[in-house]
């Protein structure tokens, strides 16, 4: 069988998470990475064990045996790479939020769909196997008419203003960091899951650091900090740490959901609370494989996952029996296996996130920025 040649484009923490999820993969190799320097390449192709490496991204978008690229840098370099990449003929998969603004977003999608190449959004999270169990029950009727969501993306990750990371410079994350890094990824899940849109919001944001600690040296993502006064120099913020947003999906459903990075003693919880006329169910990431189904008269249950037991629409996001965990690596799987298989066989269906959920995320994230500054409802459609 030949194998799918593919290219990292990006050596942090996502560029690894994605480099061992596709070596999951039987049809599919990494061949090459790219990185900022030389050195971060070389290091990279060092420790994940990939010969070919290259600071200069290009060489890989001419080189006609690699077939897809995954973008997985600073958010302010998704839209000229990918832009570069579609037109290159290159299948696409990006890491979120697409770009820094919806006219990107735009001008994305429509290069891709003329490219006529695979496009995907890597929202993984919608791959947890009981996050496909609550769709799979809504699709069958099992929660009823939805009527109330709400939840949270809550990390701590941030909270000392001697945490450091790329993402709380505007020119690099975008004007939303908390909203964009992880706002995005609850409210597409709701959508996902409900099958409603999002049609109007009221925003909240908050940044508690107004100014930071920025090291003079690297540091990684989620990484402690020991170092000493001398080594920071102090920077404005213009990110935010913290975000609530009330709001309308579709005409009756009614919700509200935070995103914060400052919550001590969450590490990566994201909690969704779906309510309807005849059940409500409540998922968190923190306790992945665990689905809470509540009743109005009958008790509540706390289901655990297991393929044989699951709906069949939902079975397929779920490869290890009942009592085995699967987890946040699990989910990038399920994407990147879906977004291959489409690679391979043109004729397979579309089952993952692509550049049009990406134009509809930057659509929200930049009405939550509006609503923010106008301190008012504003329309999505």
């Amino acid at each position: 069988m030949a194998r799918i040649k593919t290219a990292v484009i990006g050596t942090g923490f996502m560029g690894r998470v994605h480099t061992e999820a596709i070596r999951r993969l039987p049809n599919v190799e990494v061949v090459a990475v790219a990185g900022l320097t030389e050195e971060l390449a070389s290091s990279f192709g060092r420790q994940m064990g990939i010969p070919r490496t290259t600071a200069d991204y290009r060489e890989l978008l001419q080189d006609p045996e690699i077939q897809a690229v995954h973008i997985c840098t600073p958010n302010a370099l998704h839209y000229p790479i990918a832009k570069q990449a579609v037109e290159a003929g290159k299948h696409v998969l990006c890491e979120k939020p697409m770009t820094l603004s919806l006219a990107e977003a735009k001008e994305l999608l429509e290069a891709a769909r003329k490219a006529g190449v695979v496009h995907c959004l890597n929202h993984n999270l919608r791959y947890y196997p009981m996050v496909q169990q609550m769709r799979a029950m809504r699709e069958a009727g099992e929660l009823g008419e939805i009527l109330v969501v709400q939840g949270t993306y809550s990390q701590d990750w941030l909270l000392y203003d001697t945490d450091w990371n790329w993402r709380i410079v505007s020119k690099e994350n975008g004007p939303l960091r908390a909203m964009g890094d992880i706002g995005s990824h609850w409210m597409d899940m709701v959508q996902h899951v409900t099958g409603l849109r999002i049609s109007s919001l009221c925003a909240d944001l908050m940044t508690f650091h107004k100014t930071r600690k920025r090291p003079k040296v690297d540091v990684e993502t989620f990484a402690g900090k020991t170092l000493r006064p001398e080594d920071y120099e102090e920077v404005p913020i213009d990110t935010e740490d913290y975000g609530a947003v009330l709001i309308r999906l579709g005409e009756r459903a009614r919700g509200c959901f935070t995103a914060s990075q400052v919550n001590t003693g969450c590490k990566n919880r994201l909690q969704i609370e779906i309510y309807g006329s005849k059940l409500g169910v409540m998922w968190n990431q923190e306790r992945p494989d665990e689905l809470w189904i509540g009743q109005r008269n009958s008790p509540n249950q706390i289901i655990v996952k297991d393929p044989a037991l699951m709906l069949e629409t939902a079975r397929s996001f779920a490869d290890l029996p009942g009592g085995h965990g699967e987890g946040y690596d699990d989910a990038h799987k399920q994407v990147f296996r879906r977004f291959y298989r489409k690679i391979e066989d043109p004729s397979a269906p579309v089952e993952f996130p692509t550049f049009e959920d990406g134009v509809r995320g930057m659509l929200l994230l930049e009405k939550i920025l509006e609503s923010a500054r106008k301190g008012g409802w504003v329309d999505v459609e």
